[in-house]
């Protein structure tokens, strides 16, 4: 019995034993979990109070880095633009910023050009990055794309140097001749001479200046503004009135077919200046003893239906490497030809201005000898009253499937004078 005893006792003891060793083990393991390590007193950064919040309404593209160069936090925007891939800053010039402010804590700024992504044609991102130290240990990168901010201004330092030489040109011309004029006063012939060229180049530059000011007012005004609905029949009527004695002198045929019971919504000055100077050109650049043709119809897009006016010549044609920048101002596919015909280069820049701004667009078939046809397409009154300008042109068809109307009327536009008396089936691609 007292053996028994002895050992049930001694059992005991060290069954009390091993339980205080393991809950002092226990506890001893939760210490040094809880216990910071060199290691995680650097992998686990946290963002100063409130920097979360700013970030997120920044409009620049915004990346937050540690001490191991590992991306923190980074904007939507800094994974659309490229510069952040698999937790890495991937931009090395911005990389060597960073790590150049963590080291003296001095704010630097750069502007650099990136490659774009997803393309293969070169063209690169305008960015300016700024780099800051963020606390002790974390480098904050704000990068801004500015990248349509150095188009717009290339396109108005274009712009600028392109109006100075095209305004001085008429002047410089018309100084030129004031002197020749002086010179010659003792002869009657020159002095005609010279003053027809003047008034030539008077014209020239009252054109310029007229056309520089419609582009301004299209390009800054909202049309719709004062919309009203405008037949498509008036619209026609007006351009080819405007036209009128170009065409007669060369001994062209316009004819229009399809605009009856057809209405666009806008503004009707706008508008009639657009067509007008799709006619013009039409006109302008038609050999003598050919034809012009004006088509209008419905065609059903999304949002609402459209309403198609196709001009078609028979004219010179446009080729290809031109077709991508006719409607850029001041270009001239043929600047020789643009000159002997009075253009300017604004003609087309004024018709695109005022068919994206009614909420339609412009487009152009054309082959070298074959003619062209350039199709306007706007928002018919009654789906345009209800819809922003800024709403869907939708797709339709073809431009050069853009003749003959719903209606199936058609009339000469002015059947009292030839050559405008001829009244042709709707504008088709010209063999």
């Amino acid at each position: 019995m007292d053996v028994n005893a002895a050992v049930a006792a001694a059992a005991a003891i060290a069954g009390v034993l091993t339980g205080v060793i393991a809950m002092l083990a226990f506890r001893w393991s939760e210490r040094d979990l809880k216990r910071p390590t060199r290691t995680s007193l650097h992998t686990d950064p946290v963002l100063p109070p409130g920097v979360d919040t700013v970030l997120s309404v920044l409009r620049s593209s915004a990346v937050v880095l540690d001490e191991a160069d590992a991306v923190v936090k980074a904007s939507s925007a800094a994974y659309a633009l490229g510069l952040v891939r698999g937790g890495k800053l991937a931009v090395e010039p911005m990389l060597h910023m960073a790590r150049d402010t963590r080291r003296d804590g001095e704010i630097r700024q750069v502007e650099l050009d990136l490659p774009r992504r997803g393309t293969g044609r070169g063209e690169a991102l305008a960015v300016s990055a700024r780099v800051a130290p963020l606390g002790s240990r974390l480098v904050l990168l704000l990068v801004e794309d500015l990248t349509e901010a150095r188009r717009i201004e290339a396109v108005r330092r274009d712009f600028v140097a392109n109006v100075s030489h095209e305004l001085k040109t008429p002047v410089g011309a018309l100084s030129l001749l004031s002197e020749a004029v002086m010179d010659a006063s003792d002869d009657p012939e020159a002095v005609q001479r010279f003053a027809g060229r003047m008034q030539i180049e008077a014209t020239r530059l009252t054109n310029l200046v007229q056309e520089l000011i419609d582009l301004s007012r299209v390009q800054n005004d909202d049309p719709l503004e004062d919309a009203e609905p405008v037949t498509v029949d008036e619209l026609v009527a007006e351009a080819v009135d405007r036209c009128r004695h170009a065409a007669s002198t060369k001994q062209i045929t316009m004819a229009a077919t399809g605009a009856a019971d057809l209405s666009v919504w806008g503004n009707r000055g706008q508008l009639a200046a657009a067509l007008g100077n799709l006619v013009e050109n039409a006109v302008n650049y038609s050999p003598a003893r050919t034809r012009v043709g004006i088509a209008a119809r419905r065609v059903a897009a999304p949002g609402g239906d459209m309403i198609e006016i196709a001009v078609t010549d028979q004219g010179i044609g446009i080729s290809d490497k031109d077709k991508e920048r006719i409607f850029e101002r001041f270009y001239r596919v043929d600047p020789a030809r643009s000159r002997a015909t009075g253009g300017t280069g604004l003609g087309l820049a004024i018709v695109k201005h005022v068919a994206a701004s009614h909420g339609g667009e412009v487009t152009v078939w054309s082959s070298e000898g074959q003619g062209s046809t350039f199709t306007l397409r706007l928002p018919e009154a009654g789906a345009a009253r209800d819809r922003s300008h800024h709403g869907s042109t939708g797709g339709g068809a073809h431009h050069r499937s853009a003749g003959g109307g719903e209606s199936g009327r058609s009339r000469s536009m002015s059947p009292d004078a030839p050559p405008y008396e001829e009244t042709l089936p709707a504008p088709e691609v010209l063999p």
